[in-house]
């Protein structure tokens, strides 16, 4: 099963949004979902700072800002093709 992480920050609207869009299609695509918050980690903060919530598939770059649904299930079904 696919491990897909939000890197955000607490309090992010986007972020918010972005998860629950992703819990919604969790069951349907099967997928699990990590949170990671950039606050207080410099290097994280320095990497995803302006870009919030990025998106990662299995520890690969998907997108940042938000989530488009229909390009997400091409990018899981890419990701998954691929293994």
């Amino acid at each position: 099963m696919e491990l897909v992480t939000v890197f955000g920050r607490h309090g992010c609207h986007l972020c918010d949004v972005a998860t629950d869009l992703l819990e919604s299609m969790k069951s349907e695509l099967h997928f699990e979902i990590e949170k990671i918050y950039i606050d207080g980690n410099s290097e994280l903060e320095k990497l995803y700072g302006e870009q919030i919530p990025v998106i990662h598939i299995d520890g690969v770059h998907h997108d940042f800002f938000k989530v488009d649904p229909e390009r997400f299930r091409s990018s899981l079904e890419k990701h998954r093709q691929r293994r």
